[in-house]
């Protein structure tokens, strides 16, 4: 009969078995990408990354008789339970066969160690938090992701659910093509010219001569102009750092934003091409020579994903937000874009969301967040005694 084990990840073989899971499970899956193996090391801290800082991470292998099954990362974000006041734990990276006790017994070996920790309540998948990537993707499984976006196996909610966890809330990304851009170019223009008169406002790309700064203006605007979003915790001054190190060979500044008021920066906008064909056709590895095949011709990258259009909170609902877009879309056209991903968007995103249909937009995929809890005590009683 089959032995069924769920281990804490502790050897240098278990951490590779950990991490070489996805490779065997989507294997033939034509929709899957590979991570960038170096990136995906750092946020399993299995590399130094500055998230763990003020963050501990505990991973979980299932395996049956020796042969890994399926994952799991138990997270606690510290800096998430101070902002709200919470006793939470993350789950991420989860990964598993189709089979409900595989799933089940992972969950529970998480459970039991945030239960030891005072742990109260768990929220995932986040990997490691919603500065990065996050949720579970419930719908759109006919097509790749895009930079930076989930994808997952159709089953894993199936598998999450039947342990207990809920929908905490949805998040969806937007879809256009660059012919609907095209024909409401001339109403975002004139939108964009009251914003920009009523303000004074100046919208110009960012300055690459000036890349350190540039950026930790971006960064600093997303962290302020997010602190009433659901579930956001700012980057710490090391996130973005590392951030700004990550970003930079990626960024083009024709697909960037800054606006201005008085010569200070009060939103920004930002687009990544979509490298994830380049990623799969390197099998997420920069070395040797991946790093030049993933940057090379970025011309010849026709989509564009934009990630974040952040404005500070006292320029919010004034339609700053139109400027910024209005600024980026001739070079958008120059540079020869086809198609472009607004991801993602909380439903309670009320504004975006609502801009975004207004606009022509259409739904592309729909991810989902889960809660689970109040933890049941019987499980922190259960450690103690094995503790005793």
């Amino acid at each position: 009969m089959a032995q069924l084990e769920v281990i804490p990840v502790a050897s240098r073989r278990e951490r590779k078995q950990f991490f070489d899971l996805p490779w065997d499970l989507y294997r033939g899956d034509p929709n899957w990408v590979p991570p960038i193996r170096l990136v995906q090391k750092e946020l399993l801290n299995f590399r130094r990354h500055p998230f763990y800082d003020d963050a501990e991470i505990r991973h979980f292998l299932a395996r049956i008789d020796g042969k890994p099954v399926g994952r799991l990362a138990a997270i606690i974000n510290h800096a998430h339970n101070r902002q709200y006041d919470e006793k939470r734990g993350f789950f991420g990276f989860f990964e598993s066969i189709d089979d409900q006790e595989v799933a089940n017994k992972l969950f529970d070996a998480a459970l039991d160690w945030f239960a030891s920790q005072g742990i109260e309540a768990v929220r995932g998948p986040a990997n490691p938090s919603l500065n990065y990537e996050v949720g579970l993707l419930i719908d759109g499984f006919d097509d790749p992701p895009w930079f930076m976006m989930t994808y997952n196996k159709p089953y894993y909610a199936r598998l999450i659910e039947g342990f207990g966890f809920r929908k905490a809330q949805d998040m969806f990304a937007f879809w256009g093509h660059i012919d609907m851009l095209k024909q409401v170019s001339q109403k975002v223009s004139d939108l964009s010219q009251i914003v920009v008169d009523r303000f004074q406002l100046k919208c110009r790309p960012m300055n690459v001569k000036r890349f350190n700064e540039e950026i930790a203006t971006f960064l600093e605007i997303y962290n302020r102009s997010l602190v009433s979003t659901w579930g956001f915790v700012p980057m710490s001054p090391g996130e973005v750092k590392k951030q700004a190190a990550g970003m930079k060979q990626m960024i083009v500044p024709e697909l960037t934003t800054v606006a201005e008021v008085e010569g200070k920066p009060i939103g920004t906008m930002f687009g990544l091409l979509d490298f994830n064909p380049r990623i799969k056709e390197i099998d997420g590895k920069l070395f040797p020579f991946g790093f030049l095949k993933l940057l090379r011709n970025k011309k010849g990258l026709k989509r564009v994903r934009l990630i974040s259009t952040n404005v500070l909170p006292e320029f919010q609902s004034w339609g700053v937000g139109i400027a910024l877009v209005s600024r980026l879309v001739p070079d958008a056209l120059a540079w020869g874009i086809q198609e472009a991903e607004f991801s993602w968007v909380l439903e309670s995103n009320d504004l975006s969301f609502k801009t975004l249909k207004k606009g022509g937009a259409k739904i592309s995929k729909q991810y989902r967040i889960y809660d689970f809890g109040p933890l049941d005590t019987t499980a922190n009683a259960k450690f103690m005694k094995q503790e005793e």
